[in-house]
């Protein structure tokens, strides 16, 4: 009895299959990467990673095409893939999930499964333009991130003024500077209304003995 039988060889790709699962991986992965675009809000947008969507699901659609039924080719394939070493960081978990799409977009159309790629684009790019369109999970704490020099002894004064403009604010860090009784402070605050942004950075100026004043507004949905 052959515990092991002989693994037959991949049939022929029809070309007309292959291009036309070929077509599909690409305008798929093209409607998936437009998704991206008009869907993304951080900073970290390149253009290079967009390009890459549509060329991963070619490249997956090909690899599929190629290996076909062959054991030993998937084999080889994975293989080779162990080779190489992908340096890309990726610093948006919702990057990661495009690129885990565009993939599975690209292997089914490389198993003829033509419906499934068509489908799963469409239903992931609703998915995406919705929760994007929603802001669905978006929660701030606090509005922004506000630094300033002052004298331990005047550091009450500046509390005073963060009570009376802020709903929230939590003091972060404090660190001594240089020799002497200056101390830098680091607060996270939430304004009591939008207007108050401008009347607290007024009235921390007035100050005397406070110095080196920084405002930076936070914004969950924006990755920097």
């Amino acid at each position: 009895m052959n515990l092991f039988p002989p693994v037959l060889p991949a049939s022929p790709v029809d070309p007309r299959a292959a291009v036309v699962a070929l077509l599909v991986a690409f305008v798929c992965s093209h409607l998936l990467a437009l998704v991206y675009v008009w869907s993304h809000r951080g900073l970290s947008y390149m253009q290079s990673f967009v390009q890459s969507l549509v060329m991963a699901a070619v490249g997956a659609a090909l690899m599929m095409l190629v290996i076909g039924s062959n054991l030993i080719l998937g084999i080889g394939m994975m293989g080779a893939l162990a080779l190489v070493r992908f340096r890309t960081n990726l610093r948006d978990p919702r990057d990661m999930m495009f690129v885990f799409v565009a993939l599975v977009i690209g292997i089914a159309a490389g198993t003829q499964a033509h419906w499934l790629a068509v489908t799963g684009t469409a239903a992931f790019s609703l998915v995406a333009l919705y929760l994007g369109r929603m802001a669905f999970g978006f929660r701030n704490y606090f509005d922004a991130l506000l630094r300033f020099t002052v004298s331990q002894g005047d550091s009450s004064a500046a509390q005073e003024r963060l009570q009376a403009h802020c709903s929230r604010f939590s003091l972060t860090m404090i660190q001594q500077v240089a020799q002497g009784d200056l101390a830098e402070h680091v607060y996270q605050i939430r304004f009591r209304r939008a207007e108050s942004r401008e009347s607290l950075v007024r009235d921390l100026g007035q100050l005397p003995g406070l110095t080196n004043l920084s405002m930076m507004l936070e914004d969950s949905r924006v990755d920097i």
